[in-house]
């Protein structure tokens, strides 16, 4: 399917979106494609990191419904939820649920879901030309696809009632500053630093970096004891793998870690 291009080299599963004449716009099946590609992500040893980016001027330009499976007969109350929970949510939750750490390279615009799949990842680099807007305003729609979820934990609430209700455009520089992105780079810089940044993410301790995910994740909705249980379960076991034992003996012999995602 070449509207997704996919490859893994040196343990990082490359994903990118490949509709660069439609700026990205985002088709149920390359959705279906990416939910798959991140399941395969979380299960094959040999991936430890992913990176999410696109071709051309734009990253995603929002969702583009003509690709869609046709509905049949009269739509009825309860559609659209369901739509909802089983497409746009259940795209940005395999994204936020993968077991590797998944890093978004917004290459350019990234509106509506396209915005939230970035604001999903762990970590998000932008080019200087990228830029982001809660579209779904200027549709006259709610926004959905977990947007009302992901950016009061990024930005807290004022914030994203101003983009939400304004729907402005916003360059990188300031959603750097915002806290929306972590670094902003030069767009020729762009897939050179992905690729360091996923390549280190790529040679670390791929079970702990997958527990400490979940658990900063899940943090924002727990209370205190809840996290702290969950933190010295995790550790519990995290200590039965290969790569904590070798981090621990390579602390105590003075040497560099060498892991393996075991």
């Amino acid at each position: 399917m070449t509207d997704v291009l996919h490859t893994v080299e040196n343990g990082v599963s490359w994903i990118t979106l490949n509709r660069p004449e439609a700026m990205n716009a985002l088709t149920w099946d390359q959705r279906e494609r990416i939910i798959a590609l991140l399941a395969e992500a979380s299960a094959a040893p040999d991936v430890r990191c992913v990176v999410v980016t696109a071709t051309g001027r734009g990253f995603c330009a929002g969702a583009d419904l003509r690709g869609a499976p046709s509905a049949s007969g009269e739509r009825v109350a309860g559609d659209v939820a369901r739509m909802i929970r089983q497409g746009a949510q259940r795209f940005i939750a395999a994204v936020m649920d993968c077991e590797k750490p998944v890093i978004a390279a917004v290459n350019g615009t990234a509106a509506g879901i396209g915005a939230h799949l970035a604001f999903a990842c762990d970590l998000v680099l932008a080019a200087e030309s990228a830029r982001f807007i809660e579209v779904f305003v200027r549709r006259g729609l709610v926004p959905d696809g977990g947007g009302a979820y992901l950016l009061p934990r990024l930005i807290g609430p004022q914030r994203t009632k101003e983009l939400m209700f304004f729907g402005d455009a916003v360059p990188a520089a300031e959603a750097h500053a915002m806290g929306l992105v972590n670094r902003v780079v030069p767009s020729e810089a762009l897939e050179k630093t992905a690729r360091e940044w996923a390549e280190r993410l790529a040679q670390g301790p791929t079970r702990a970096l997958a527990l400490t995910k979940q658990l900063v994740n899940a943090s924002l909705d727990v209370d205190r004891s809840v996290a702290f249980t969950a933190e010295a379960t995790a550790q519990e076991l995290n200590m039965t793998t290969r790569d904590a034992q070798e981090g621990v003996a390579s602390f105590v012999e003075r040497r560099e870690a060498r892991y393996e995602g075991k």
